[in-house]
């Protein structure tokens, strides 16, 4: 990944996060430090953070989700790629 590419993907990452933790607070009724601090542990940042996984495709409603499919069963099933 190019330096530039690098740059857009970080502030990709900087719009959705944001996102995510409003959906999860609404969602799942965490305080938004409880949010931040429980997708910062989780898998699915970890993944999130790679750009090659492109889950940075998918919608802030869609991570929220799978954020709490991780932390209610313990696994992860990512969407299919079409």
């Amino acid at each position: 990944m190019s330096e530039q590419e690098q740059i857009q993907f970080t502030a990709t990452l900087q719009l959705i996060v944001p996102q995510v933790v409003d959906r999860m607070v609404r969602e799942y009724g965490l305080d938004a430090s409880e949010a931040v601090a429980a997708l910062y542990r989780s898998q699915l940042y970890a993944d999130l953070e790679r750009e090659s996984s492109k889950l940075w495709h998918l919608s802030p409603l869609a991570l929220a989700e799978l954020w709490h499919n991780e932390v209610t069963s313990g696994t992860i099933q990512y969407p299919e790629e079409p």
